[in-house]
């Protein structure tokens, strides 16, 4: 019996005689599922449905979403079949009979005032999972007001543990005065998701004449994701697409030189996929349709967007991925797939989890001019050597899943002491 298998274990025979002593299992609410225009936003929920599922197995869940539509309740349900998806006019009923509220991990504490809402109406207990804290919101232009870092500093102090995905993060809540009794490194759900939509993607590949492991996978990002284009009622901000249009060939230049190098230098192809439904268009705009023709001929452009299930599927068959988004490489650094990651300021202090696994070689801040030289190297060194990026993935992958063992432990132990209190 290896390490990892005893204590999930012995973790789930400490669960079992409170479930002997109640007549039940604990039960927990995971507040997540925040939007389903990104596949990375989608796989919060799946990532940490798989560790409860895994290092708790005797524990009850019910997921509060924000949004599942667009099929993704089906692909969970498909997926986790004992699954509970709360609607709104269940809640009062789930907040009388769950034990313990886990917020999901996500770009903040998202669901800050429903954290507030739970821990007022039932005065029973709450942690946080794999968030980021940053003083200025991805999508906004403006630092945060000291009021409103405030009260998020509160509701964190009121918490029983607070993970953070970043170590960034926890560095600048602990600066801030955060008062949590746990405040440790806990990596981002979306790590753990295991969905798969094999069918829809080898459908694809076929069409499109990609070989398992004769491909790369690139995505490109704008500093500002144009909600405005992916979702209804969302005002034009000329402020966003302005920093957008000044940025665009600083941010992806280096990236198509990249895909053309890979081209150039080796046999493989590259695939321009989305991780969310505005970057169909920014991988034609700033990628494809720049390129040589020589080069288009061995570059696939998926003109249409899809969900986590054929994404994953997609990537486990690749060779890696590279690009300006951080989930896909965060799902594919998760399944042992190598990834790099381009960040910059705009998208908080998230990136840097890359340093906290041990994959600071396949991290590069667009913000500091010395590292964009390096992509490129660095993207073709992937490209050529298969197996050394392999062997790197999987030893970043290790960092994780130690992470998701220690963290799913204090889980469980404030979720069984709920339930019994």
């Amino acid at each position: 019996m290896n390490r990892r298998h005893f204590l999930t274990t012995a973790l789930a025979a400490a669960l079992s005689p409170i479930a002997a002593q109640t007549g039940r299992a604990p039960r927990i609410i995971l507040r997540s599922s925040w939007q389903t225009v990104n596949i990375g936003d989608i796989a919060h929920t799946p990532g940490v449905l798989a560790l409860l599922e895994k290092h708790l197995p005797h524990v009850e869940v019910r997921l509060w979403p924000s949004k599942v539509d667009n099929g993704v309740d089906e692909m969970l349900m498909k997926r986790f079949p004992k699954l509970i998806i709360l609607k709104r006019e269940e809640l009062k009923q789930a907040f009388e009979e769950c034990d313990f509220l886990l917020h999901g991990s996500g770009p903040s504490l998202v669901a800050q005032n429903d954290v507030v809402k739970w821990h007022e109406a039932t005065g029973k207990p709450y942690g946080v999972y794999g968030i980021t804290v940053a003083a200025q919101g991805s999508t906004s232009t403006k630092p945060s007001s000291e009021s409103a870092i405030a009260k998020t500093i509160n509701v964190l102090n009121g918490s029983k543990f607070v993970f953070f995905r970043d170590s960034v993060s926890m560095e600048l809540v602990k600066k801030l005065g955060c008062t949590c009794p746990i405040m440790e490194f806990g990596p981002d759900g979306a790590f753990a998701t295991d969905l798969r939509d094999d069918e829809k993607a080898t459908a694809f590949l076929k069409e499109h004449g990609l070989e398992e492991g004769k491909f790369l996978c690139c995505i490109g990002r704008l500093r500002f994701t144009p909600y405005w284009k992916m979702k209804p009622g969302v005002k034009f901000d000329p402020v966003k697409q302005k920093r957008n249009d000044e940025m665009k060939e600083h941010d992806l230049g280096p990236l198509r030189q990249a895909i053309i190098e890979v081209v150039k230098q080796t046999d493989m192809k590259v695939l321009l996929c989305p991780e969310d439904s505005s970057q169909m268009e920014v991988n034609k705009d700033n990628f494809y349709d720049k390129l040589p023709e020589d080069v288009k001929a061995r570059v696939v452009w998926r003109p249409n967007y899809w969900l986590t299930g054929e994404a994953l599927s997609t990537y486990v068959r690749s060779a890696g991925l590279f690009g300006a988004e951080m989930h896909s490489p965060i799902m594919c650094i998760g399944n042992g797939i190598p990834a790099i990651v381009c960040r910059w300021t705009e998208q908080t202090s998230k990136g840097y989890m890359w340093r906290d696994i041990g994959l600071s070689e396949w991290l590069f801040n667009l913000d500091e001019e010395s590292e964009i030289p390096d992509i490129v190297p660095a993207v073709v060194a992937m490209a050529k050597d298969p197996a050394a990026a392999k062997a790197k993935a999987l030893k970043g992958q290790a960092v994780v899943h130690e992470r998701q063992r220690a963290t799913m432990e204090i889980v469980g132990k404030f979720a069984a002491e709920a339930a019994t209190a």
